[in-house]
């Protein structure tokens, strides 16, 4: 019994060991090699913070930091070196990442893993408070939200540009070839029919096209001889007509007595067309004994022909005088068609380097004009305005107007005198403005240019941008430029037009100065005018 209750009690003991281990491994953990920090949890909009991990290792263990976007939902900025550094035997790695975030809000960066020597740890999650920037009203002027900008997309030759410009330069080729070619051909002297005719044949009987049993060939051109002859001598429609109608002519014209053929001659020439039509267009093949007498036949039909046919007439000559000469300026009329289309294709080759080089906007302007770049290239006009006077150079002349001044304006000026040239709604506008300030109220220069946005729009501006910067004229006056666009209603047809302006301030010589300068958007020869108009502004001392 004794021995049974120490048995069991070795085997509990066996059971229990492996749990109190477990336990105590729970009780003490082992220390991790990896260590992670952050040096803030709270920033504003677009700060960054700075995570660090650290690593204790041996120098033979591979160590794997993160790496990429593993830190969502905030944004990695720099994965920045690792540092080392050695402790004792052991060495020490630091590795730093640069985080931020641009909206609002409290964030979790998750665990990141660390792999070291094929084993992994994790680091400890962090919360990071992202906060808005505050903004003080009381110290900046605010102004209404602006609507979404339209870019306009450069401009780009359409492709089918390019191919209709490559046709008709091979159109141009091909025509001008040819015309060479036809010319040459033309050039050539023509025997006279008869002779034209029986050197045909001989060239025909030189030939190897009875040899190499080319008897379609053989048969094309010695019915063309004899056909052209025809065509000569007595049926100008004989080369187009078809075997029966060039064979009803010819029997015509020998009823009516005005052709003393043979009726063999007739049979063998239809003969003759007829086997010719059946080799040409029906795949018949005569044999080369055949093809030789049809040969003989032509000669002699050509022969008869000859001796029958009388010599033309003093009209029928003078006929043939006002054919040639029909026929020599219908020649000069294509010479000259062909001319203008060289022009033509000139033309466009010269449009499309233009508009590939300089544009398509400077190739419409050159061709079509335009009115600012009319004015900027024209004769500018250096005058001097008001008082206090104010020195400028435009390309024409500003003419003095009565405009409205601002309850505001008014208060702070004795008075004041307007010039200008042009109408808002134009493609281009210029306003000067110069008066005397009151000294009794308060002249501020920056409270006149904040006074702009009103007076735009109550002048019909709408989705007015504003920028500001300083300006300094040539003389080294100082003053405020304010610039950006607008929208204004055109009045004719009700839509909108985009408008760019400038406008300069100065509070010079005891006085307020004002140069507006309006142009519509993208008109690169009225933004030229507006800047040339800037830098000749001069304000000259009261006491030059």
């Amino acid at each position: 019994m004794e021995n049974k209750l120490l048995t069991s009690i070795k085997i509990h003991r066996t059971a229990i060991l492996p749990i109190l281990m477990l336990l105590s491994f729970q009780l003490y953990p082992q220390q991790s090699p990896v260590n992670a920090e952050i040096d803030s949890t709270s920033i504003k909009i677009g700060e960054q913070i700075t995570f660090s991990i650290e690593v204790e290792t041996d120098s033979t263990d591979l160590v794997v930091f993160p790496e990429g976007q593993t830190f969502d939902p905030m944004e990695m900025v720099e994965s920045l070196g690792t540092d080392t550094t050695t402790v004792e035997d052991r060495f020490r790695l630091l590795k730093k990442y640069t985080l931020t975030k641009f909206d609002s809000g409290a964030y979790i960066i998750p665990q990141q893993k660390i792999i070291i020597e094929n084993r992994e740890y994790l680091t400890d999650s962090f919360r990071v408070e992202v906060a808005n920037v505050k903004v003080d009203t009381t110290r900046q002027k605010m102004y209404p939200i602006k609507p979404s900008v339209e870019v306009p997309k450069p401009f780009e030759i359409p492709k089918w540009l390019w191919w209709l410009l490559a046709g008709v330069i091979l159109l141009g080729f091909a025509f001008y070839f040819f015309r060479r070619r036809k010319k040459r051909k033309e050039a050539e002297p023509e025997l006279p029919p008869y002779e034209q005719a029986m050197f045909e044949l001989n060239q025909l009987d030189s030939s190897s096209l009875l040899q190499d049993r080319e008897i379609k060939e053989y048969y094309s051109q010695l019915t063309f001889s004899v056909r052209k002859y025809l065509d000569r001598k007595i049926y100008d429609r004989a080369l187009e007509s078809t075997t029966s109608e060039l064979i009803a002519y010819l029997e015509l014209r020998k009823q009516a007595g005005e052709l003393s053929l043979k009726d063999k001659s007739i049979d063998n020439l239809q003969q003759l067309l007829k086997r010719g039509d059946l080799a040409k267009f029906a795949n018949s093949r005569p044999d080369v004994i055949t093809a030789k007498s049809d040969r003989t036949k032509v000669e002699h039909l050509i022969k008869d022909i000859r001796q029958v046919v009388p010599e033309p007439t003093e009209q029928e000559l003078m006929q043939d005088e006002n054919y040639r000469q029909e026929k020599l300026r219908r020649k000069k009329r294509t010479k000259i068609l062909a001319v203008i289309g060289g022009v033509l294709v000139l033309g466009i080759i010269v449009i499309a380097v233009l508009v590939n080089t300089k544009g398509f906007g400077f190739v419409k302007d050159s061709v079509f004009g335009n009115q600012t770049k009319e004015l900027l290239e024209g004769d500018w006009i250096k005058s001097e305005y008001g008082t206090p006077a104010v020195t400028i150079t435009t390309p024409e002349v500003l003419v003095r107007k009565e405009v409205k001044r601002s309850d505001e304006l008014q208060q702070m000026m004795l008075g004041s005198e307007t010039f200008d040239f042009g109408s808002l709604e134009g493609n281009l506008y210029t306003l000067l403005v110069t008066g005397p300030v009151n000294p009794q109220g308060n002249f501020d220069l920056q409270k006149a240019v904040d006074g702009i946005y009103e007076s735009l729009e109550a002048q019909g501006a709408r989705n007015i941008i504003m920028k500001q910067e300083d300006f300094s004229t040539i003389n080294n006056t100082k003053g405020i430029k304010v610039f950006g666009t607008f929208d204004l209603e055109n009045p004719l047809s009700g839509g909108s037009i985009k408008k760019e302006y400038a406008i300069l301030n100065f509070g010079a010589n005891e006085g307020f100065q004002q140069i507006m300068v309006v142009f519509d958007e993208n008109d690169a020869y009225a933004e030229e005018i507006s800047q040339r108009i800037e830098n000749s502004v001069q304000l000259k001392n009261q006491t030059d």
